[in-house]
């Protein structure tokens, strides 16, 4: 179950509370997406953002130290999250993002091929027996 990890480190995500607190994450990000640990009490949980539900990265500014990025998700949610310039994590999730969907999108038209090529061997009155 080894994935495999193209990036690690912290991440700021912003709180969906009131005040909308900036907390630091610990976060891997692999080809399945970003996953982040939590912090203090949840540190055993890992939150996992995938890409099947990632549908961009958005709103990419860039203040002070910073670069701030949303990840809006399929449902329509949106993530905040911000990192110093030099970390580069919107550039890299965002390239990862684009691979990952380019793979799903291959395995799509793979397993179409499978199922096309099984009904033509399944047709009816066909000599061809699959063993």
């Amino acid at each position: 179950h080894n994935k495999k990890v193209f990036k690690e480190g912290l991440l700021e995500k912003r709180s969906d509370g009131l005040l909308q607190l900036w907390k630091k994450k610990h976060c891997v990000l692999t080809e399945d997406g970003p996953h982040r640990g939590g912090g203090g009490g949840d540190a055993g949980r890992v939150k996992e953002l995938h890409f099947a539900n990632m549908k961009t990265v958005d709103c990419v500014e860039r203040k002070g130290k910073y670069v701030y990025f949303t990840a809006v998700m399929a449902e329509g949610k949106e993530v905040d999250f911000r990192c110093p310039q030099d970390e580069g994590w919107n550039a890299e999730i965002t390239l990862q993002m684009v691979q990952y969907k380019n793979r799903q999108a291959i395995l799509a038209v793979k397993s179409t091929r499978q199922k096309q090529q099984l009904l033509v061997a399944q047709m009816p009155g066909e000599a061809t027996r699959i063993f």
